[in-house]
């Protein structure tokens, strides 16, 4: 369902040992989504863990604004703790493949690979 801007961004969390599970319960991160995605996102990772996965299962679309808007919180958590993807779709893992971001990110195919 296409974001409206009348309910905030649907991002759980879930603290497990030294990791900070966010799962993204939005079908897109787009430019439409993308600051507000990111703003949330820095409220979440006040949290204190030194991995942060990103659980994109819910992800069908990601354009090239949603694609920043990742990367910034990747630099937002700085070089001591590390933001990880997990459960890709087909969309989305392709556009981390076509811009190389995949040879930047660690990308699990599931949740459970990275716990």
């Amino acid at each position: 369902m296409p974001r409206t801007g009348e309910q905030p961004m649907d991002l759980e969390t879930e603290v497990r040992g030294d990791l900070l599970v966010v799962r993204v319960q939005e079908e897109r991160i787009d430019a439409a989504a993308a600051i507000e995605f990111k703003d949330r996102m820095r409220e979440l990772v006040d949290t204190p863990a030194s991995r942060v996965l990103l659980d994109l299962s819910c992800v069908t679309f990601l354009d090239s604004s949603g694609l920043g808007a990742v990367v910034a919180v990747m630099k937002l958590l700085g070089p001591d703790r590390r933001l990880e993807l997990a459960a890709l779709g087909p969309v989305v893992r392709k556009v981390f493949r076509l811009t190389r971001m995949d040879r930047v990110f660690t990308i699990h195919e599931r949740v459970s690979d990275a716990l």
